[in-house]
Parts: C-alpha cells; sequence; structure tokens
C-alpha cells in the first residue's frame, strides 16, 4: 500500500509539469496577455497612446486564435489609440478593414459592431473636419461626410444609444453644410 501511495505520490508533480507544458500553455498565453493589456489600460488613463498602442499590438500578438472576439476588441482599442495620437488617416483606414470583417462574420456581437461603426464614423467626422480645414476641394471631404453621417443613421436606427447618435448623425449634416471659414478659430472638436 505505501509503495503506490508514494508512487503516485511522486506522479503528481509530472502531472502538473505535462499540463503546464501542454494544455495550460494556452493559459500563459492568456495571462501574458492580460498583463499587456493592463499595462495598456493603465496608458490610456495617462494619455500616453504611443505606449497604449504598443501595449495592445503586444497583447494582440500572443492572444491564441480561438479568442477572435477579443483580438477584434483589441482592434478596436489599437484605432482608438492611433485616433488620438495623431495617426487619423491610419486609424480610419484600419477601422474601415475592422468593420468590412465583422459585418462578414455572422458570429460578432451586436455591440462590437455597434462600437466599431460608432468609432469608424468619428473618424471619417474628423477626418472631414480636418480636410475643410486645409481647404480641400468638397469632392475629397464629401464622400467621408457622406459615409459617417450614413453610419450615424444607421447607428441611430438600429444602435443602443439611439439620442447619442441623433446628436452625432446632426453634428454631421452641420459639419456638411458649414464653410471652411466658419471652422477657422474654433477649436477642433475633441474625440
Amino acid at each position: 500500500m505505501r509503495i503506490i501511495l508514494a508512487t503516485f505520490w511522486l506522479l503528481v508533480p509530472l502531472g502538473f509539469a505535462a499540463y503546464h507544458y501542454g494544455p495550460g500553455q494556452e493559459q500563459v498565453k492568456l495571462d501574458d496577455t492580460e498583463a499587456l493589456l493592463s499595462d495598456a489600460r493603465t496608458a490610456v488613463a495617462d494619455e500616453n497612446w504611443p505606449a497604449a498602442i504598443e501595449s495592445y499590438q503586444k497583447a494582440l500578438s500572443k492572444l491564441p486564435k480561438e479568442e477572435r472576439d477579443t483580438s477584434v476588441r483589441i482592434q478596436l482599442e489599437i484605432a482608438k489609440a492611433k485616433m488620438q495620437s495623431s495617426r487619423l488617416p491610419e486609424a480610419r483606414e484600419d477601422l474601415a478593414e475592422l468593420v468590412s470583417q465583422l459585418n462578414d462574420d455572422s458570429s460578432a456581437s451586436s455591440e462590437l459592431k455597434e462600437e466599431a461603426i460608432s468609432t469608424l464614423a468619428n473618424a471619417r467626422y474628423y477626418m472631414t473636419y480636418l480636410m475643410k480645414l486645409e481647404g480641400l476641394p468638397a469632392e475629397e471631404w464629401e464622400p467621408e461626410i457622406e459615409a459617417a453621417r450614413q453610419e450615424y443613421k444607421l447607428l441611430a436606427q438600429t444602435g443602443s444609444n439611439k439620442e447619442k447618435h441623433l446628436v452625432d448623425l446632426e453634428s454631421a449634416i452641420r459639419l456638411a453644410r458649414a464653410e471652411p471659414t466658419e471652422l477657422y478659430g474654433l477649436p477642433i472638436p475633441s474625440q
């Protein structure tokens, strides 16, 4: 009896080691990802956007492929941080690609889709604002504001926060109608 107990007792650490180096590696990756996400959240709270982007990108690279929703959420947060760190055109392109992927994915949550579309519409709005400030011709900025207006309209009709999206829709319409000279001297709207 003692031999059986001693054998069992000596095999317990072997079982833990087998789990750690086998299926436990996924948990290690998730732990590493969570630590990086915590660093990114701290950087966002401190408004250190380059550090937030870097931490989010590292977390995304360590995330297991099966974590699709978390991956999309991280990509969305990277785009938001890029918008805050004066990389608006790059963020807008990333958001357009992300929204396209989410529209093709029938398993994606509606809340995530709504947030991604709202963020893309905001990026389009700010792009239009900057284009108008630069004095670009209407042919260049009109497609951006029209796309933002359509996205805000969709969100106002189907989204969960209809009042906010209606206000955003009204802002997009006012921006489309505003003359560039009306924007000079005004502070750039905050995101």
